[in-house]
């Protein structure tokens, strides 16, 4: 009995422990639920909240592989260092940017960043993989500071024309936009423009809608060279496109335009399709630049086109072709050949 009383007692002690243990098993938690990516509307299209936030986030870019020719094309990218002496050649590039918005007490807040990559041959270090940043800036309402394009940038349709001269700063600006009718003002950091320190400019625009009308009257003056220049471009839709005309007048060499002392630019973008597009262009430069500080009395122009040909939805090409001729300078044909997947 005692033998048979023993046995049982350690089995009541085994379950007991058994059953203590069972009580005091981990449980694994409940997942947190899913926080799905919310669609923001109040922007445009494309933007989504960022998880957590009211901030909204639009990402974009593109992808493009582009060969250009004319002569000594290689070597006609600035900043690519010195390739070759070949009259064509053919580069890759990457673009990627971010813009955030969200709605503030004193208008939209606003930060955007975008960078692109462009890729040539391995073997010129200078010019494969060399990364750029294209714009960084905030902006809340009308006030905008960072590194940014200048009204200076807009051209013309087509590839014909050359309108500014450098047309990116680190800026602070303030803009005006009641709709059909904008005014801004900028002051930029001109240093590394030219030769001259301290470099600091002021551009102005304004800007004017009506129907398919629109005219832009712009003028930037560089404080270091005490030089200004003025510009005019007015757009109208006519027919199948869109006529645009333009015309630059500068009192000297300066950082907006050191070109020409005048120039006059137009071009007409057919739309002869839905997804076909063709822009003849011409441009006139009188009094071309001779020196750091002065006009010359040589005269130039160009004149060619670009045909724009969509694909499909998110993939379009573009063909350039423009002839050349200057005083005192042999002619020459140049151009491109562009094959693009923007998303």
């Amino acid at each position: 009995m005692n033998i048979k009383s023993l046995l049982l007692g350690s089995a009541a002690a085994l379950a007991a422990v058994s059953g203590a243990q069972a009580a005091d098993a981990i449980v694994a938690a409940e997942p947190e639920p899913m926080e799905y990516v919310r669609v923001c509307d109040a922007f445009g299209t494309g933007y989504f909240y960022i998880p957590g936030t009211e901030t909204c986030l639009k990402i974009g870019g593109f992808i493009r592989v582009q060969g250009d020719f004319g002569p000594d094309a290689v070597n006609n990218k600035i900043g690519w260092g010195t390739a070759g002496t070949s009259d064509w050649d053919v580069f890759s590039r990457a673009y990627i940017s971010f813009d955030a918005k969200s709605d503030t007490e004193y208008g939209t807040l606003t930060g955007f960043f975008a960078m692109e990559a462009n890729a040539d041959t391995d073997a010129v270090d200078a010019g494969d993989s060399l990364f750029d940043v294209d714009e960084a800036y905030i902006q809340l309402g009308g006030f905008k500071a960072g590194f940014f394009y200048s009204w200076w940038d807009k051209g013309l349709n087509g590839e014909t024309d050359t309108l500014g001269n450098v047309t990116e700063f680190n800026s602070v600006a303030y803009i005006y936009d009641g709709g059909t009718f904008q005014a801004g003002v900028s002051i930029d950091e001109l240093e590394g423009t030219s030769t001259k320190p301290n470099g600091v400019g002021i551009a102005g625009i304004v800007s004017a809608t009506l129907g398919g009308v629109s005219v832009d009257l712009l003028g930037g003056y560089d404080t270091e060279f005490e030089e200004g220049a003025i510009r005019g471009l007015v757009s109208a839709d006519i027919g199948p496109g869109t006529l645009q005309a333009a015309a630059i007048w500068a009192s000297d060499p300066n950082a907006y335009w050191d070109d020409s002392e005048w120039t006059v630019a137009a071009s007409y973008r057919w739309n002869a399709t839905d997804k076909l597009a063709i822009t003849p262009g011409v441009q006139y430069w009188g009094n071309l630049q001779d020196s750091l500080t002065s006009f010359g009395n040589d005269d130039a122009w160009r004149a060619g086109a670009t045909v724009d040909y969509k694909i499909t939805e998110g993939l379009a090409s573009r063909v350039s072709v423009q002839y050349n001729d200057a005083d005192n300078s042999d002619d020459f044909v140049s151009g491109f050949v562009r094959l693009q997947r923007d998303f």
